[in-house]
C-alpha cells in the first residue's frame, strides 16, 4: 500500500506545545514496522508553529505572522531533528519538503513536487512535509495540513489518507459537549447532511478542524483514495488500517 499519514499538532504535542514524546516514539515505531513490511510511507506533519511555541517560551500561540513565521522556523528545527533521530534508530532515512500553495497552484512546480516525491520513495527514504510557514502568509492564516495530505495523496496516487485527530472521527454530533453522539463509521457521499455536521476548528495549538477534513475527503474521493480520520493517542491502528479492519471514519474513494 501507499499511505499518506497527517500527524496534526494535537497528536505531536502536548497543551504546552512541547512535544509528546512517548506519543511520538510510538508513531515513528509503528510507520518505521509498516515500512518494513513493505508498504510505502508519506508523513504530513503539521506542529512546527506549536512546538515553536513552546521552544520559546511563549504564553500562547501568536496571532501576528511575523511572530508566528517565527515560532515555525524554530519548530521545524526540532521537529526534524525529532524525526530523524527516532526513524534512525529502526534504520530509516527521513527527508523533508516544506510547501507552500503557489508550489501546488503551479503547473510545473506541482509536477516537480510529485517527481521528487516519487523518487525519494523509490530510494527508500520517509519523506515528511509540511506548510513553509516560515515564508508563507496566506498558508498560515487560512492554510491547513488536511488539504495539503489530500493534494498529496492525490499527486502520488495514494491507496489511503489517514488523518489523526484529537477525536475517533466524524460523529452526529460534538462529543466533546454531547454525549449521545454516535461515531459514523463509513461514508460514501459527502453531502449537506454531513457537512452540516462539521464544527469549528479544532485544539489551540492547531489549524484544522472537521470542516477542513471534509474538505480533504472530498479531494481524495474524487481520484479514487480512501481518507480515514482515527484518533492520534492511538498510533497502532494504523496496523489496523493496513490490515482493513474498521477504524474511525472511512471516506470511500472507490
Amino acid at each position: 500500500m501507499r499511505i499518506v499519514v497527517k500527524l496534526g499538532t494535537s497528536t505531536l504535542a502536548h497543551g504546552t506545545g512541547h512535544l509528546n514524546i512517548r506519543r511520538v516514539e510510538e508513531i515513528c515505531k509503528v510507520i518505521s514496522d509498516i515500512k518494513n513490511a513493505g508498504d510505502e510511507v508519506i508523513m504530513v506533519s503539521s506542529g512546527a508553529i506549536g512546538m515553536g511555541v513552546g521552544k520559546l517560551s511563549l504564553k500562547s500561540k501568536p496571532t501576528d505572522i511575523p511572530t508566528k513565521q517565527a515560532a515555525a522556523a524554530v519548530g521545524q528545527c526540532e521537529l526534524m531533528y525529532t524525526y530523524d533521530k527516532l526513524f534512525s534508530e529502526y534504520n530509516h532515512t527521513v527527508a523533508q519538503l516544506l510547501m507552500t500553495g503557489a508550489d501546488l497552484k503551479n503547473e510545473e512546480r506541482h509536477q516537480n513536487f510529485s517527481n521528487t516525491l516519487n523518487r525519494l520513495l523509490e530510494l527508500g527514504a520517509i519523506p515528511i512535509i509540511n506548510e513553509n510557514d516560515t515564508v508563507a502568509t496566506e498558508e498560515i492564516v487560512i492554510g491547513d495540513n488536511d488539504t495539503l495530505a489530500a493534494i498529496v495523496a492525490e499527486s502520488i496516487g495514494a491507496d489511503v489518507l489517514i488523518l489523526f485527530s484529537d477525536i475517533d472521527g466524524l460523529y452526529t454530533a460534538d462529543p466533546h459537549k454531547f454525549a449521545d453522539a454516535k461515531l459514523i463509521e463509513f461514508v460514501d457521499n459527502i453531502d449537506e447532511n454531513i457537512i452540516a455536521l462539521a464544527g469549528g476548528k479544532g485544539s489551540s495549538l492547531g489549524t484544522g478542524g472537521m470542516v477542513t477534513k471534509l474538505e480533504a475527503a472530498k479531494i481524495c474521493m474524487a481520484c479514487g483514495c480512501d481518507m480515514i480520520i482515527t484518533n492520534g493517542n492511538n498510533p497502532s491502528s494504523l496496523y489496523d488500517v493496513v490490515e482493513g479492519k474498521n477504524v474511525g471514519t472511512k471516506f470511500s474513494g472507490k
